[in-house]
């Protein structure tokens, strides 16, 4: 039987994810298979469509993690649709408009010894822990015991299939972008998937394409895949001021998530791509739901608000902002890590889109319009970024926190999601949230304030409290 510590340490709140071979392998590829026709119903005597899809990306130990796979899928009489290379919003495009649960093997930004396992059921609705992975996690841990119990029929076959011209037609219909001004654009792929989609996706739009590491390479021999990181931007950034260029795309190894970065090399915050894709999608139905989560900058539900739309905030994590999509009927949602959500894709994220929209905007304004001017209007707060600590005792320091600030006039609190404390003083409105780090003993914070003085000031006395700084 499996060890529960290895399965702790692979089994994610939202995906599989571990070091290969060490943690994941063929052997649990091929249980995690089986479990997964169980626990979706993808079988046809279960009701299901008798079919599961599968992508990879382009780390070398994909091929044979796949073939496991789908041995241990169609050992439960289901057929596999392979599409073969593919970024994970190309996974959930397949998913979504053939009515198919999904499996995307990929380990998203991490380094080059990893891989993982995305799933949905059909559709693109995500699979976490509280929607069927818990349940994968305990039948992989039995079925490593006992074996995986015998399908009364016969096994299911293997078959392939090309999606990413569809993709990419698909993408196209949703975010025009042929009738604006012809733009440059860098676009850095990390040696990820978006070396794959991005030729695809942009030919024969108006654009001058200057790539950046478009070679498929899963040990990432340029940088890491992990935009996030401001190292990893460097290039990009150089080659944009280079080339002169209107702007910079930056995707991480699955191409799931995409960051901006303006003419002048600088970063574009995610929550500024939030308001300003949340105004176009406004655009087009008045009045919607915008979701974004609680350490999305304040400027998000303003400017929802005064284009007419529905702020509605959310919890940190994928799954609860699908959640609240499905519930609110939400036309999209965005995060501060550069996942973005639309509802016309299945209210799955798409790095692909929110770049589209971000060059479909610009390409929209007047010839000499710069993305930093066109996105001045986006950004009105200073946000301190997210900052972790190592603490003993969570809980005993939010409570500090809680303490400290909760006798504060003019002060609120709430624990949606961590705690968060916000306020007004002289120099503008501010506000900041901590929240304990599910798999390390982590707090992590996030700070903005009117000015960069205040939340300096701001993010300074709670980190103060959260290192036991205070006297």
């Amino acid at each position: 039987m499996l060890d529960d510590a290895l399965l702790d340490r692979l089994i994610k709140a939202y995906d599989v994810r571990g070091v290969v071979p060490d943690d994941l392998g063929p052997d649990i590829a091929r249980l995690v298979g089986a479990a997964f026709v169980q626990v979706v119903g993808a079988s046809r005597q279960s009701g299901g469509p008798g079919t599961v899809v599968v992508g990879r990306d382009m780390r070398p130990s994909g091929p044979e993690l796949v073939a496991a796979f789908a041995e241990g899928a169609t050992s439960q009489g289901v057929d596999v649709l392979d599409i073969g290379l593919a970024s994970t919003d190309q996974l959930y495009f397949a998913a979504g408009s053939l009515d198919l649960p999904g499996a995307m093997f990929t380990a998203s930004h991490n380094p080059a010894q990893y891989n993982g396992i995305k799933l949905c059921r059909a559709g693109a609705s995500p699979v976490g822990q509280e929607t069927g992975l818990r349940t994968i996690r305990d039948l992989v841990q039995q079925w490593s015991a006992d074996g995986v119990p015998a399908h009364d029929g016969p096994v299911g076959t293997v078959s392939q299939r090309d999606v990413l011209g569809d993709y990419a037609a698909f993408l196209n219909a949703l975010v025009p972008l042929g009738g604006g001004r012809p733009l440059s654009v860098v676009v850095d792929a990390g040696n990820g998937m978006g070396g794959h989609t991005v030729p695809a996706v942009l030919a024969g739009l108006p654009l001058t394409v200057t790539p950046l590491y478009f070679e498929l390479d899963g040990t990432f021999p340029n940088h890491e895949a992990n935009p996030i990181e401001p190292e990893n931007l460097r290039d990009l950034q150089a080659a944009v001021l280079e080339v002169g260029a209107d702007l910079g795309l930056a995707f991480d190894g699955d191409a799931d998530r995409c960051f901006v970065v303006d003419e002048r090399g600088g970063l574009v915050d995610p929550s500024t791509l939030t308001a300003l894709i949340a105004v176009r999608e406004l655009a087009k139905a008045p009045g919607s739901p915008i979701i974004h989560n609680l350490i999305t900058s304040a400027a998000v539900p303003e400017i929802v608000l005064e284009h007419g739309g529905t702020p509605v905030r959310t919890r940190v994590g994928h799954s609860f902002i699908k959640a609240r999509m499905a519930e609110t009927g939400a036309v999209f949602g965005g995060e501060h890590s550069g996942h973005f959500y639309f509802r016309d894709f299945w209210r799955a994220d798409s790095g692909m889109l929110a770049a589209l929209h971000t060059l479909a905007a610009l390409a929209e304004t007047p010839e000499g319009t710069t993305l930093s001017s066109l996105l001045a209007q986006y950004s009105r707060y200073v946000a301190s970024g997210e900052i972790n600590t190592t603490v003993a005792d969570q809980q005993a320091v939010i409570a500090t926190i809680k303490a400290t600030y909760g006798a504060r006039p003019g002060v609120t609190l709430d624990e949606l999601d961590g705690l968060t404390v916000a306020g007004t003083s002289e120099a503008g409105a501010w506000w900041f949230n901590v929240r304990p780090s599910n798999t390390e003993p982590l707090l992590r914070l996030n700070a903005e304030g009117a000015t960069t003085a205040l939340m300096a000031s701001v993010r300074d006395e709670a980190l103060a409290i959260i290192r036991g700084e205070t006297a």
